[in-house]
């Protein structure tokens, strides 16, 4: 599998882990906390093996940069949390970063 496509997979199964891990209150529902470990645990490993070929800043940047992105996200449809103008700015610009890095950036090849 293509090194992108292994972090796309740590991003998507980090976001779920931080969605069940807010399910769980505080690891009182069983099955929410099988999802986090499950999910953090898939998380951690697609992404030590990103950065065989990514290099470290590159992989971290935009796995933190997009996570941050996607559980607001998925914290505003799934649990009812508000986002104001500065919040979604700031998105904005963190999208905007992880695009310039991969598009102009040769810090991103090896």
């Amino acid at each position: 599998m293509k090194p992108w496509w292994i972090l796309t997979l740590a991003i998507v199964t980090e976001v779920i882990g931080t969605a069940a891990l807010k399910a769980s209150d505080g690891f009182t529902r069983l099955w929410p906390s099988v999802l986090v470990v499950l999910s953090y645990g898939t998380a951690f490993y697609c992404l030590a093996l990103t950065l065989r070929s990514i290099p470290m800043g590159v992989a971290y940047a935009i796995w933190s940069g997009l996570g941050l992105v996607l559980i607001t996200a998925a914290g505003w449809l799934m649990f009812g949390q508000k986002l104001d103008a500065p919040a979604v700015i700031g998105m904005a610009l963190i999208i905007t970063g992880v695009a310039v890095m991969n598009l102009f950036s040769s810090a991103t090849s090896h």
